[in-house]
């Protein structure tokens, strides 16, 4: 595991969602990252309800002092498909049957002017995780285009490379969410990391284990998650042949760990285009073999190349995700942020 004396700054751009709870709250307990603002978007829910549930999440276990934004509600060309609720619940968080009264309230920024405004306040000193589509990171790109050289990096969950896609034989559903955006943000220059399906799919979360965070921690927060993958879990019972007891991928979680731990992670390097149309919309399509001269235009003309994990220790991420929620200090009063 990777520390640090300084915590990592992270902006988290999200769209809660069962897994981006599950992040959201390893982040939190984490003490080598620190959130310094939620950034929202459509995706698994709503855009409304994805912030409604970021504002939920912090003030429930305590970090109602972080800001959260409201971002794009759509993609930038194609048609918007309506939010899962048979993998995530109508409400992102498996259908709470209740929540209790928080006060927190959205910054008035939209999440694009927020990263840019945190980016020119702090350069090179922001690292920018995004695990939703990625149209936020789009139209900041356009406020600021800059923005690439003001980031420390960016870390998204999103992609696949060999792995078979989830919404299509070769998509990834955030990329397919919004594949204009997606090639926007892959072709701009970013130190890059992508944390696709070639390694979530390979690390089960299992829902005994968030029973043993919930026993331990005696919280509202823990209850909640224990209660949000409970529901995300029956979605993919019988999906996987990879899950064997009740579980599921935490496939935001390890854009996290990449973040604390890349150790733990194979890496391999080339340019990322998306395809934006037609079957394979959605598509990430790694150039695997960088010395090739292809002859289409965008592989051979000077882009920064994407780092993509494609290799896991999975034992070692599942270790790293209990001890860190296992760890009751961070759901006492909360720390301060710098």
């Amino acid at each position: 595991m990777t520390t640090t004396a300084t915590p990592t700054r992270v902006i988290y751009d999200t769209d809660p969602g069962v897994d981006d709870a599950i992040a959201l709250y390893f982040a939190l307990a984490h003490p080598a990252i620190d959130v310094v603002g939620i950034t929202t978007t459509f995706g698994n829910v709503s855009v409304e309800q994805a912030a409604a549930n970021a504002l939920y999440l912090a003030a429930l276990a305590g970090y109602a002092h972080i800001p959260v934004t409201k971002g794009v509600a759509a993609p930038l060309a194609k048609h918007a498909e309506p939010p899962p609720a048979f993998i995530h619940g109508a409400d992102g968080l498996g259908n709470l049957p209740s929540r209790q009264a928080t006060s927190n309230q959205l910054d008035t920024r939209s999440s694009a002017q927020f990263i840019v405004d945190m980016a020119r306040a702090n350069p090179g000193n922001i690292t920018l995780v995004a695990v939703g589509p990625l149209g936020n990171v789009s139209l900041a790109l356009q406020l600021e285009p800059q923005l690439p050289m003001l980031l420390r990096d960016v870390v998204i969950m999103g992609g696949t490379v060999l792995e078979p896609g989830n919404v299509s034989p070769v998509a990834e559903a955030n990329i397919w969410n919004d594949p204009l955006a997606a090639d926007h943000v892959f072709a701009a220059g970013f130190q890059l990391t992508m944390v696709g399906l070639d390694v979530t799919h390979k690390v089960v979360t299992e829902l005994a284990l968030f029973d043993a965070i919930a026993s331990h921690q005696q919280h509202p927060a823990t209850d909640t998650l224990r209660h949000a993958v409970a529901f995300y879990a029956d979605f993919y019972s019988g999906l996987h042949d990879t899950i064997q007891n009740k579980g599921c991928f935490a496939h935001d979680l390890l854009a996290f760990v990449y973040v604390v731990a890349p150790e733990l992670f194979g890496v391999d390097s080339g340019v990322i285009r998306v395809a934006v149309d037609g079957h394979a919309n959605g598509q990430t399509m790694m150039n695997r073999r960088a010395h090739s001269n292809y002859p289409q235009a965008g592989w051979a003309d000077g882009r920064v190349p994407t780092q993509v994990c494609m290799r896991v220790d999975a034992q070692a991420c599942l270790a790293l995700f209990e001890s860190t929620l296992m760890d009751s200090a961070w759901l006492q009063p909360a720390r301060t942020h710098r």
